[in-house]
């Protein structure tokens, strides 16, 4: 099998300026980002199906071809189209949505919320319980001190 070399640099050139638009803070950019992706995710799916080939219909007859054409593929980039297409729709809707609820712009801004996870201690991880010692942050022989003592005792 033989692969054009030229297509696996659009592919390529496609993946790469995507990939930098998602990394933007704004939705529309991140879209056109993730629908660039997609095409050239969809070209790679056109150049690993093989090259041109009969229909793949039992019965056709006139074989120009030597070989059958893999419907695979085809039925694949079929299915990413329809899902980019319906992913592309929702996400306008959310910047128009926020557009007329905020009347500024589409960039994404940080969630004051997640920055405070982020930069909380380990004193207040939630991975943490009344079990574990609150000096060195190990857990301690007490148990977990939310259920019954026991196991075989009823609540």
């Amino acid at each position: 099998m033989t692969v054009d070399i030229g297509l696996l640099v659009v592919v390529a050139v496609l993946v790469s300026c995507g990939v930098y638009l998602l990394m933007e803070r704004s939705i529309v950019k991140m879209l056109l980002g993730l629908l660039l992706g997609g095409n050239g995710v969809n070209l790679l799916l056109v150049l690993a199906g093989g090259g041109a080939g009969n229909a793949p219909i039992i019965g056709s007859d006139g074989r120009i071809y030597d070989t059958d054409a893999d419907p695979l593929a085809q039925a694949m980039i079929l299915t990413a189209i329809v899902i980019s297409m319906g992913l592309a729709a929702f996400v306008l809707g959310l910047a128009y949505r926020a557009f007329t609820a905020t009347n500024t712009d589409d960039d994404v801004e940080d969630d004051p919320e997640d920055t405070k996870v982020g930069l909380r201690g380990e004193a207040e991880s939630p991975l943490r319980d009344r079990t574990a010692d609150p000096v060195t942050g190990r857990i301690t022989r007490a148990g977990d001190q939310f259920g019954p003592a026991n196991a075989s005792e009823e609540p």
